[in-house]
């Protein structure tokens, strides 16, 4: 979504960052540049003009500190008026009412409404462990009611039963009545849309706010419809009365520019934002995770939060008892590539390291992408049980028969292999006797240095992390230089960009056994 800002941004704020000295000219050069790349990611004029003299006002009179290099000043005060611009603090849906709590969500057809109240609802019902209700007030739209019926079957959500004829102001006194009688915490109304908005729309929209008397409601906004979709907001806010934004499709290739400006325009926080098409591919909106994104800085935290919801427990703790004896198989390297895949892939994780945002595309240009883990797991499920516990079984016929098996050929199969027998020796390495093994050692120092407690064979226990102490770590990570391309994983020795994991450099903190490998990456020369 940031990814054309982020380079703007980045090329510009580096050039700034290596001089000794700034001169207001300087500055003043730097903010016609950060200007331009704010309009061309179609953030709203006056949203990036108040930006600009924001960040001039405190960048013309900052104090410097002795340590800091005046370019460097210049990049935490961008960063720090970004997260404001963003809203400062994320903040969450809010259930603080007595139950039911009704949230009403608003938005133009084709915005994404049905699936992300599903998404909403699964979310409430997983990690909050809340009763969810779900009512479709579309009766326009054909099989807007069936829609969302598939979806709360899909994941387990209750849904209204469809009367036909009824009214959408009926189906929402309907819905907050049935919520009462059958004891839910949280009843979700998805309203109807329009293509464009309309004046029946908003007198349909109030009159069921009328009705329901909602305690939160969102507009769900495509965040691919760049300023148009501040208009909107705008509107709605001022018929309808809205508490929050859901941006949809965050991980498209927009500008992002509605993302940046719908907060300053409205005054309303962005709640939560859709990042793919799944029911879980929902996350909340944190304004300084954003902005460290969008400056290179990478998502520490929300990478470390990505793997507590990943990786399973069970399978982590055998990992670890594997590695300690020195083994690493075949079924072990699937499970490794099965769960990168759960966290997004390359270039999910990717974004969300420190100065690795510009990896992603020369990773892309050899060839490295995501199908590339599909390919490879393909392979190693075309082998038998044994081939896949002893390698050293796999002589050419048996290599002949994988290969037709997996629509791959000979070559893609020796190098899988060699991959496996370079990463199996370093498990052999990292369970070896002294002290515990250099793989415990390792992890069990990182999780002294953020404050976690051992788990897993010295591993942090992710799924135990207080959301506060992730954020200590953020703060830890920025001080310990991991903002800055270059800067190293705390406790780990090499810095994140001289090396990728299994390749020499550094391990992601606890996830699964730390990565040992990537598949097929180019030695380092």
């Amino acid at each position: 979504m940031f990814e054309n800002l982020q380079d703007r941004l980045g090329s510009i704020l580096n050039g700034l960052t290596g001089r000794g000295a700034l001169s207001e000219a300087d500055v003043s050069a730097a903010l016609r540049e950060v200007r331009r790349a704010l309009l061309e990611a179609d953030v709203a004029l006056d949203v990036v003009r108040s930006f600009t003299d924001r960040v001039r006002e405190k960048a013309v009179g900052a104090e410097i500190l002795k340590s800091i290099k005046p370019g460097q000043m210049v990049v935490k005060i961008v960063h720090d008026e970004l997260i404001e611009m963003l809203g400062g603090e994320g903040v969450g849906i809010d259930l603080h009412t007595p139950a039911p709590v009704v949230v009403m969500m608003v938005g133009l057809q084709g915005s994404g409404k049905t699936t992300t109240s599903a998404k909403i609802a699964h979310r409430l019902s997983t990690r909050e462990k809340k009763k969810v209700l779900m009512a479709s007030l579309d009766t326009r739209r054909p099989a807007a009611q069936e829609q969302l019926r598939q979806l709360g079957a899909q994941a387990s959500i209750d849904t209204l039963p469809v009367i036909a004829g009824q009214s959408p102001t009926d189906i929402a006194a309907r819905a907050v009545q049935a919520a009462k009688l059958g004891g839910h915490d949280v009843v979700i109304l998805d309203t109807a849309g329009r293509t464009h908005i309309d004046e029946p729309l908003m007198v349909e929209m109030a009159d069921i706010k009328k009705r329901s008397n909602p305690h939160e409601i969102l507009l769900v906004a495509d965040s691919l419809t760049g300023q148009d979709a501040v208009n909107l907001a705008r509107n709605f806010d001022e018929r309808v009365g809205i508490t929050g934004l859901v941006l949809t499709r965050m991980d498209g290739d927009g500008r992002g520019g509605a993302a940046l400006s719908m907060r300053a325009v409205t005054g309303k926080p962005i709640k939560l934002i859709g990042v793919g098409e799944k029911m879980s591919e929902l996350e909340e909106f944190h304004p300084r995770r954003i902005a460290d994104r969008i400056l290179g800085m990478g998502d520490i935290v929300s990478l470390v939060e990505r793997a507590a919801e990943n990786i399973d427990a069970e399978k982590a703790a055998a990992m670890a008892a594997k590695i300690a004896k020195g083994k690493f198989d075949l079924d072990d390297l699937a499970d490794q590539l099965r769960q990168m895949q759960k966290m997004g892939g390359m270039g999910g994780i990717m974004g969300m390291m420190p100065g690795m945002a510009g990896m992603k595309d020369k990773m892309a240009a050899a060839g490295l992408d995501d199908k590339l883990f599909g390919r490879q797991i393909a392979i190693i499920q075309s082998m038998t049980k044994a081939e896949r516990a002893n390698p050293d079984l796999l002589k050419h016929s048996r290599k002949k028969r994988i290969a037709a098996g997996s629509g791959t050929d000979a070559a893609a199969i020796n190098k899988l292999l060699k991959m496996h027998r370079q990463m199996a020796d370093m498990m052999k390495m990292m369970g070896g006797k002294g002290k515990g093994g250099m793989m415990k050692q390792m992890m069990g120092g990182l999780a002294g240095k953020m404050g976690l407690g051992g788990g897993m064979g010295g591993m942090p226990d992710l799924s135990n992390i207080d959301p506060k102490q992730l954020e200590a770590l953020q703060k830890q990570a920025e001080a310990a230089g991991l903002g800055k391309p270059g800067g190293g994983m705390p406790g780990l020795g090499g810095g994140l960009p001289g090396g990728l994991p299994g390749l020499g450099g550094a391990k992601l903190p606890g996830l699964g056994g730390g990565f040992p490998g990537l598949p097929g990456l180019p030695k380092k020369k």
